[in-house]
């Protein structure tokens, strides 16, 4: 969340105001922008916009398998890539939004874009042309065509350049509609997290149950369509409310400080520090100041002055790009200072993504039917992770913390560490289980001669909640950290490398595919992953080389990166207020 200075009330803040008809209203009676009757625009906005979103991001594995006969191979890269793209985009949203446009018109521009690509999506449904035919059985299947990929690859795109305005602007932009300068602010805002994690929960359980199902078992275009009037009604809503906003002016990008730092100490880097003063003016804003220290000292070149004629009149840097203040250096040692942490997370999350590709081919291929006629959608395997993700933070609030309390007088958290380490434990869990159920799934379908193995769907739901419980334990706690150890300046920052660490987790898995698919296939072996059928596959193997790299990654961070989240905690200990950060970043992740 950036640093906002809201001032005396709404004087302070750009908001357009309707001009109407004579007589205007007295001040006495005029409705003050922001509060709770801007956010209730954001909100209905958000659930719909999500409701959207996440109906075809649940659902895409199965859609391209089935509609546009790709294989594992393709699948994998095509839904990889564009997760990827989406997250990555959102450091351009962030720069875009915090430089140029704004947070509404970032958001109002996100959505039109999303709108664009969920309706090329639906009429790639409804158009049977813009498709390939499709398959009469697994061996007799017709690749889509180059013009057919172009179609289907122009609204993927829309929809990512869309996210990347989206992303990191909605909650930012709700956060806005409130004076965090006084108790009353603060308490609104935490409480509008709550409602945000609440109108977020409520469309993802709607699109993972109601519209997953008509697209699965009824209709794809009927399953899109739902999804592209939900966005284009979230833009209504979303425009409606302008008159009750506060809309606060771009006022730079924490991003292009740090290039400045950068090239400042590039340009500097063979001056040494001493017999030369520093640019370390008084902050203009209140927050706490940053003092320079040691590590990283190749970057204090970029705020040594090593000529008066560096600054103006006003003592102020003539060239941003050549003179930076002590406050821009020790914001960007801070960020490097956390990327080893930040690398660790990533290893957990190319799991995560495995279960929603990879794990949803393996649901597609496993008896789907319960009782007599129901047919349950591969895309519901998703609802474990979600249940699993509640059920953890329920008993962890609601049960763990309130014994601690109770027995010792003081509640007992579980620090960040253990908690990354538990996620990392639970992601090489993840894989091997998953590896003995492929392994049990392929063995009854050969034994069947079948394409769709015998073995219950049911048999995948652990590996499944196991992939929520990562995202409990690693997920949460990498965000947490991100978050409480950047100063708030870099809040913005903060949520853009987490979604980048998500992007890489995407690009990473995407590659691994790729290799694994080009080595194991040599000289006409099966490959462990790749073809129409999984059952010609070994993707038990693949599972366990992914074990593999989840143990080193363990022990990288026990042996590593652990030290920095121990040198962060040491730092911020005499800081007040810590406990409620990790409590209020939980909620919010």
């Amino acid at each position: 969340m950036t640093e906002k200075d809201m001032g005396d009330g709404s004087n302070s803040s750009l908001v357009e105001q309707n001009s109407q008809s004579p007589p205007l209203p007295s001040p006495s009676l005029r409705k003050e922008p922001g509060g709770w009757r801007a956010v209730k625009y954001i909100l209905g906005n958000e659930t719909f916009e999500k409701l959207a979103s996440m109906s075809l991001v649940a659902n895409m594995t199965v859609y391209l398998r089935t509609k546009y006969n790709m294989d594992g191979i393709a699948v994998v890269n095509v839904i990889n890539i564009w997760s990827g793209c989406s997250n990555i985009t959102a450091i351009a949203g962030a720069l875009v939004s915090d430089t140029f446009l704004g947070r509404y018109r970032t958001l109002l521009f996100g959505s039109i874009s999303s709108l664009l690509g969920m309706a090329t999506m639906t009429l790639t449904a409804g158009v049977p042309k813009l498709r390939p035919p499709t398959c009469i059985d697994e061996r007799n299947c017709i690749d889509p065509r180059f013009w057919q990929m172009g179609v289907l690859f122009a609204g993927l795109a829309f929809m990512a350049i869309g996210a990347g305005g989206i992303r990191p602007c909605n909650i930012a932009f709700g956060a806005d509609q409130f004076d965090t300068t006084t108790k009353k602010g603060r308490a609104q805002l935490e409480s509008f997290f709550n409602w945000w994690y609440f109108s977020f929960t409520l469309a993802l359980v709607v699109a993972l149950t109601a519209v997953v199902y008509i697209q699965t078992n009824i209709s794809w275009v009927i399953g899109y369509a739902i999804p592209t009037s939900c966005l284009f009604l979230s833009i209504i809503i979303f425009v409606t409310g302008h008159h009750a906003y506060i809309i606060m002016k771009p006022q730079g990008s924490v991003f292009v400080d740090m290039a400045k730092v950068i090239t400042a100490a590039i340009r500097k880097h063979s001056l040494t520090p001493s017999g030369h003063s520093f640019y370390d003016p008084d902050l203009q804003k209140s927050g706490s100041k940053l003092s320079r220290t040691k590590r990283l000292s190749c970057l204090d070149k970029a705020a040594i002055i090593a000529d008066s004629n560096e600054l103006d009149d006003q003592g102020r840097p003539k060239n941003d790009w050549r003179l930076c203040s002590v406050e821009q250096v020790e914001n960007l040692k801070m960020l490097l200072g956390i990327l080893p942490v930040w690398v660790a997370g990533i290893g957990c999350f190319i799991t995560m993504d495995q279960q929603g590709t990879l794990g949803i081919l393996q649901a597609i291929q496993t008896n789907k039917t319960l009782g007599s006629r129901f047919e349950v959608p591969p895309a519901w395997m998703g609802l474990s992770s979600m249940i699993a993700l509640a059920i953890w933070v329920f008993i962890y609030e609601q049960i763990w913390v309130p014994q601690t309390r109770k027995r010792t007088g003081k509640a007992k958290r579980l620090s960040t560490a253990q908690r990354i380490n538990i996620g990392i434990v639970i992601a090489i869990a993840c894989c091997l289980l998953a590896a003995v159920i492929e392994k049990q799934r392929r063995k009854a379908a050969l034994k069947q001669v079948s394409f769709e193995s015998p073995m219950s769907i049911l048999f995948l739901l652990p590996q499944f909640a196991l992939s929520g419980l990562i995202e409990a334990f690693a997920a949460v706690a990498l965000m947490e950290f991100l978050t409480t150890q950047l100063p708030e300046s870099m809040r913005t920052v903060a949520g853009a490398i987490f979604f980048v660490s998500l992007s890489i987790a995407s690009y990473l898995n995407s590659i691994l595919v790729n290799i694994v698919y080009r080595i194991t296939s040599k000289d006409g072996n099966p490959p462990w992953l790749g073809g129409h059928d999984l059952n010609k596959d070994r993707l038990e193997k693949f599972y366990c080389l992914v074990a593999g790299i989840g143990a080193l990654n363990l022990l990288y961070f026990n042996l590593f990166a652990r030290r920095f989240v121990t040198n962060a905690v040491v730092d911020k200990k005499g800081s007040e207020g810590e406990q409620n950060n990790e409590e209020k970043t939980l909620d919010v992740a």
